[in-house]
């Protein structure tokens, strides 16, 4: 039978962060970065969902939960390192077997079906999700051949400064056949500048046995964009942000200000409400349809049935609110 798994890499350090917390686990609206890359892969109907953690790795799945699935990668010898962990797990299952990273929040379940989709169609052992950023620089560059054929994927501290000039790179997220997943692993070698065993070099492993290596672009270049410092962590929220509040805009609530409108991703809201400048919504908070909330208000974790207008700046929680209620 063939299934569709997903293996989640979340046990790196994330030193550029310079944060004792790990990278995986900090906060984008409301959610850690991790958590936003499994409510995505939930919405598409994963069959199994595997997460491996390494560094602070009881840390993690505190904050995530034990009923999720997790390998632990003790070492941090690589992301084809990583990935072998779950070989207990998934070696000998039959279908497709999806790899991302877990500090990509602004991935989004359209953008992870249509690769899945992309990789069944084109029967291909592998499919890359690739982009074209503006500036490349960091990033695995996509190698093709003269027939525009993908051949292999190299890191930027390994590429040659022809390869350099390449603008298509790889976002990290990958769709696999798992069988031949898990043999072309045991092919990885660390001749790298790393010294680590890199995923991307299965792309060419496959190759070489003349099996099918397909490639999928993103559809907003900001989907693949990762977290690896604060800066890009901040430049992630704001993107975010304005997603969520376009989302709410959308689906009939008016909000007035929104540059000054703070609403975290798991907020609620009902139809015909107003939004007032200088509102923060976090946690779980639920409004109801036709309410005015707001101005100079901060809800968290508070549900509403129709608050009809708030006069007085108040700082609220689960517990405790000022508010006129109609």
């Amino acid at each position: 039978m063939n299934q569709t798994f997903a293996v989640i890499l979340a046990a790196g350090k994330g030193t550029r962060m310079k944060s004792e917390l790990p990278k995986v686990l900090h906060d984008v609206c409301g959610q850690s970065m991790v958590e936003h890359v499994i409510d995505r892969l939930q919405r598409i109907s994963m069959d199994r969902i595997i997460t491996v953690v390494g560094h602070q790795s009881e840390l993690i799945k505190q904050h995530l939960g034990e009923s999720l699935e997790y390998a632990h990668q003790e070492e941090q010898l690589g992301t084809a390192h990583a990935v072998q962990m779950c070989r207990e797990k998934l070696h000998d299952q039959q279908g497709s077997t999806l790899i991302i990273t877990g500090d990509t929040p602004l991935i989004t379940e359209q953008t992870l079906q249509k690769c899945l989709e992309h990789h069944r169609q084109t029967e291909a052992a592998a499919t890359i999700l690739t982009m074209h950023p503006e500036d490349p620089a960091g990033y695995g560059r996509i190698i093709r051949d003269e027939h525009g054929q993908v051949v292999r994927i190299v890191e930027h501290k390994d590429a040659t400064e022809k390869e350099r000039e390449v603008n298509e790179v790889n976002t990290g997220i990958f769709c696999f056949d798992n069988q031949l997943l898990f043999k072309a692993l045991d092919q990885v070698s660390t001749n790298n500048k790393q010294q680590e065993y890199y995923l991307p070099d299965v792309i060419e492993i496959l190759k070489d046995q003349d099996e099918i290596i397909s490639a999928a672009a993103v559809y907003d270049i900001e989907e693949g964009l990762g977290v690896n410092d604060t800066e890009q962590l901040a430049h992630a929220k704001d993107i975010l942000q304005k997603r969520i509040i376009d989302y709410h805009q959308a689906n009939g609530v008016t909000i007035t200000d929104p540059s000054s409108t703070y609403i975290e991703a798991e907020v609620t809201i009902g139809k015909n409400t107003v939004i007032e400048p200088r509102t923060q919504l976090k946690g779980n908070t639920k409004i109801g349809d036709n309410c005015i909330v707001g101005p100079d208000i901060r809800l968290w974790n508070y549900t509403s049935i129709n608050i009809q207008k708030q006069q007085d700046s108040a700082e609220a929680d689960d517990q405790s609110v000022m508010s006129y209620v109609k």
